[in-house]
């Protein structure tokens, strides 16, 4: 008892991070329609660098954790849309199965790459995100939603790079979603649907593809933490409701330039992190 209470008072700034990640996520996950591992994905980053943990694991177990954590979120977010009636089980059906597929392949080609390119690809794709919320675009709702095979086609890229980013997908299935004439509190709420079965391909994919790994902190399955699962998953259970209700009432537009601005700050110090900036500056 002695030992698990000097564990916990020496740990208690990396659990209240997580647990602070947890609530920023589930928020995010039920407000924007993003995936919260946008943020958690760059704080675990911080967090296991703080925790000595091995520097060509960091990124990796910092993504296996986000999509870990995103399968209690998506939950959560999910029973709030459908409450209100906003997630579509038919789309939900159709693209699952491309989803599993893309998300656990995507997700063992991530774990067998170099930390440099799966985190220059987290940061190209944070200032992608970014500029499409700064920009406000909007894909032009010109069509209907394909057939099985187009919606499977589609789940399988958005279960790819979600694999290679450790999110739930929203910022790639609500524009999907929004072009095939889906109301956008529906794409949000499906969305948020989505993200399960993307985290529970991307979980086992993480935990399989790292399970071998050698010099893996201790209270790790594979690319998976478990104390900052806990952490993140238990807050964000109850957080992701709240961002679901406050989409319906709050002008999102607004929010989401302003967590652009966020993302481009986080990806400027991720870039800097990479030494790359430096040489160039002499």
């Amino acid at each position: 008892m002695e030992a698990v209470i000097s564990y916990l008072q020496a740990m208690w700034i990396p659990i209240a991070t997580f647990m602070g990640c947890g609530a920023v996520a589930g928020v995010l996950a039920g407000l924007l329609g993003v995936g919260g591992g946008i943020v958690i994905v760059p704080m675990l980053d911080i967090v296991f660098e703080m925790l000595g943990y091995p520097e060509g694991q960091i990124h990796q177990l910092a993504l296996g954790t986000s999509l870990a954590s995103i399968m209690v979120t998506s939950v959560s977010s999910s029973r709030a849309h459908w409450k209100r009636g906003a997630v579509h089980f038919d789309i939900l059906k159709h693209i699952t199965p491309g989803i599993l597929l893309g998300t656990f392949c995507g997700g063992l080609v991530a774990t067998r790459m170099p930390t440099f390119f799966l985190r220059a690809f987290f940061i190209v794709f944070l200032l992608f995100v970014a500029a499409q919320m700064l920009s406000g675009y909007k894909p032009k709702a010109s069509r209907e939603m394909p057939g099985f095979a187009g919606t499977c086609t589609a789940g399988g890229v958005i279960g790819l790079v979600s694999s290679f980013v450790g999110i739930g997908g929203g910022t790639l299935s609500v524009p999907f979603m929004t072009f095939c004439n889906v109301p956008m509190h529906h794409a949000v709420g499906t969305s948020a649907a989505i993200g399960f079965p993307i985290a529970v391909a991307g979980t086992v994919s993480y935990i399989v593809g790292g399970w071998q790994a050698p010099g893996l902190p201790e209270g790790c399955f594979g690319y998976v933490s478990v104390l900052a699962f806990l952490g993140i998953a238990c807050v964000s259970f109850f957080f992701a409701p709240v961002g679901a209700s406050l989409s319906h009432a709050l002008p999102t537009a607004k929010l989401k330039k302003a967590f652009a601005c966020f993302l481009v700050i986080v990806a400027m110090k991720m870039l800097w992190s990479l030494n790359v900036i430096q040489p160039l500056l002499g």
